[in-house]
């Protein structure tokens, strides 16, 4: 009986385990025209928090036409991203005097939106076990 329960008990732990596998996601970012200012990427996981509540988010200087960012402990599932190029370091993405933005931006699946942002349907992927890049054209 005891060896029944502990049997239980440790295919039960692999289990629970393997349902929380975290993952890394790396995201390359491309075609950077200015090496200028910094770059901010931010992840959102629900359609509800798209573009304002994100799981996940980092920002540094650029120093390249290329970079990569790594995230660790994501949790499979489906996410988006988005990125923006802070090219004035003032911690926002600019607009012009009719909202649209100034500075340079993109999408996870280089997704365009017609009059605003793109939908999080149009961005989503899903991040799978292990690790798995992106690219995104900003």
């Amino acid at each position: 009986m005891k060896r029944l329960f502990l049997i239980s008990v440790f295919f039960l732990g692999c289990l629970l385990a393997f349902s929380q596998v975290e993952c890394e996601l790396i995201v390359k970012v491309e075609n950077i025209k200015k090496v200028k200012g910094s770059l901010k990427i931010a992840i959102y996981n629900h359609e509800d928090h798209f573009l304002s509540k994100e799981v996940m988010s980092d920002g540094r200087p650029i120093d390249a036409n290329s970079m990569k960012f790594s995230f660790k402990g994501l949790g499979q599932g489906v996410y988006a991203v988005s990125i923006y190029q802070d090219e004035n370091d003032n911690g926002e993405l600019d607009a012009n005097f009719m909202g649209i933005p100034s500075e340079p931006y993109a999408f996870s699946n280089n997704a365009r939106g017609m009059f605003g942002p793109p939908s999080f349907e149009d961005c989503q992927f899903e991040v799978k076990r292990g690790a798995q890049e992106i690219v995104i054209s900003l």
